[in-house]
């Protein structure tokens, strides 16, 4: 972008600032620290920017234009200009009924598409009544032990005019199976369907646990919903690649980038090993990351990861198909940085996450509760974070034109350092033979729980300012309402199960599971058979068992 003579010439001029203009005002007043580091990777963070920052830095080949590659300033040409990211706000209450009041609560007050949220024991595949659940139903969002309960989620709510993101795992393909059968209930057409089901398992083993079965029977789960929603529900995206519970985890900025999108290249291999081209299923594939308080290295991250998962689909995987190269995605404020004390000043840390998000192009976003470092957040609180996307949307200017930083010396020169550190995270990997690999040799998780033992420790010391908790603190005694599942809603949802138990039938219903068992014994396509284990009321733990008869459970370290 500029000649040689150019940056020689900025060169001299900076260092004739900082000799004669510069150092003698630090010499008298100084700076407030020795050194300042981005938030999570550690690199310096120098006084100013200048061209001489970006040398080789090429227009066209690093930047270009929106809508075309290598989309870092986006992957659409009119991006906020011509339609605003789709606001989600995350929610799950308890029970059905609960979730639905909250759902219509949402979408009266200017919700542009739905978060669904599941409680632990949906998360790992268990009813409502199983002993495993016992103290968890209902507690980290929606209890969903069979059909009749989705049915109750969406009742009044047509499939056709939602978009539904639901956040599942290990028994995604069970919770996609009844949105599916929900949809044919409603007579929606399976290609009207839209949304998108986390159904990533790798993320799991690396940051969650919330899995069920060995990874090379979730991976066949995982390219069995690719296969069948290519063909079914084209409007659907088949998994949202999570590297946001990574950086949960403790993360650095790059190693989110790098781990999450090296688990994308390892789901795009499993595709292509059964038979699938790239460009059949990878356009709906779709991201998920987190939005953290550093603005200017959450915006650099952003654009960074879309930049390599553009080269990664075409150098690697040979994709044609520009929608293959294009990195899409979701974007939640940290919950990880919200905190128990002060909490108002959440809202604070939630609204500059949410402009970095913006500011980074992000598709979708969910800004957090500022109450959910204590429970389920409020209505009052889901209100005011929904307000505060809509005021970023339509006060503040951020959307009014696209990738507004770009030129930024610092933040393009932060963008190339995020992504050469994300690359050399991801030939580490490789070295390791792959994702699964590195994931299953313990290497990731150790990587990960390195950097946030660090940051604890960083925080403790009173190195890594925490406001409210480890400076600026206050002796005061906070109120805060919380939302809770009262002990009598949990009855009622075990109640429920049981009526629905003795109202179906049961042969059908073994016909169901026994097919499902003998298809997951081959190679079939299991979505099918569980979309008939589903449409007999079967529940999620009875399919998911029946699963596990043939698959087994897997255990971290045995």
């Amino acid at each position: 972008m500029f000649d040689a003579d150019d940056l020689a010439e900025i060169r001299s001029a900076k260092s004739e600032w900082e000799s004669e203009t510069l150092d003698p005002v630090i010499e008298r007043f100084g700076e407030r620290r020795d050194q300042f580091e981005t938030d999570t990777d550690g690199q310096d963070v120098q006084r100013i920017y200048t061209p001489a920052d970006l040398e080789g830095y090429d227009y066209e080949r690093d930047l270009g234009f929106p809508g075309e590659e290598p989309y870092t300033r986006g992957v659409y040409p009119t991006m906020y200009r011509g339609r605003l990211w789709t606001m989600r706000q995350y929610a799950g209450m308890g029970t059905a009924r609960e979730t639905n009041e909250r759902f219509q609560y949402l979408l009266d007050e200017g919700q542009t598409g739905l978060s669904m949220a599941f409680d632990l024991p949906t998360q790992m595949g268990y009813d409502s009544d199983d002993s495993m659940a016992a103290g968890e139903v209902g507690k980290t969002g929606v209890a969903i032990d069979s059909l009749r309960d989705m049915e109750r989620v969406f009742e009044g709510i047509p499939l056709d005019d939602v978009s539904t993101s639901m956040t599942i795992n290990a028994p995604a393909s069970v919770l996609l199976a009844m949105y599916i059968a929900v949809g044919d209930e409603q007579g929606v057409d399976r290609e009207e369907l839209r949304g998108t089901i986390q159904n990533d398992i790798l993320k799991e083993y690396i940051a969650r646990n919330t899995y069920i079965y060995p990874p090379e029977a979730s991976m066949r789960l995982v390219t069995d919903i690719f296969e069948f929603c290519a063909a079914e529900t084209p409007n659907f995206n088949t998994i949202s690649i999570s590297g946001y519970h990574i950086r949960e985890a403790g993360s650095t900025a790059a190693q989110e980038i790098a781990f999450t999108l090296g688990n994308g290249i390892e789901y795009v291999e499993a595709a292509e090993s059964t038979g699938l081209d790239v460009d059949t299923f990878a356009p709906q594939l779709s991201f998920f990351f987190a939005a953290h308080n550093n603005i200017l290295e959450e915006v650099a991250k952003f654009r960074a990861a879309r930049r390599m998962w553009a080269q990664i689909m075409e150098e690697r995987f040979g994709a044609e198909n520009p929608k293959s190269k294009q990195l899409k995605f979701h974007t939640q404020t940290a919950g990880s940085t919200l905190t128990a004390q002060q909490v108002e000043n959440n809202v604070v840390r939630v609204a500059y996450q949410a402009l970095a998000a913006v500011l980074g192009g992000t598709q979708s976003l969910h800004t957090n509760g500022k109450d959910e470092a204590l429970s389920i957040p409020t209505e009052q609180s889901v209100r005011t974070a929904l307000r505060t996307q809509q005021i970023l949307a339509h006060e503040s200017g951020a959307a009014d034109t696209i990738d507004p930083l770009a030129g930024s010396y610092y933040v393009e020169s932060l963008t190339d350092d995020l992504e050469r550190e994300a690359f050399e995270i991801l030939d580490a990997v490789d070295e390791r033979g792959g994702m699964l690999d590195a994931i299953e040799s313990g290497w990731v998780k150790r990587e990960i729980q390195d950097v946030a033992y660090d940051r604890q420790q960083e925080q403790e010391a009173g190195e890594r300012v925490i406001v409210g908790v480890n400076r600026f603190a206050s002796d005061e005694d906070e109120q805060v309402d919380i939302q809770e599942v009262a002990d009598e809603e949990v009855s009622r949802q075990r109640d429920r199960l049981e009526s629905i138990r003795e109202e179906r039938e049961d042969d059908a219903v073994e016909e169901t599971l026994d097919a499902l068992r003998s298809a997951a014994s081959g190679d079939e396509n299991l979505l099918p058979y569980i979309i008939d284990a589903v449409k007999a009321y079967a529940t999620v733990g009875e399919i998911c068992d029946a699963m596990r008869d043939v698959f087994g459970e897997y255990r971290s370290g045995v």
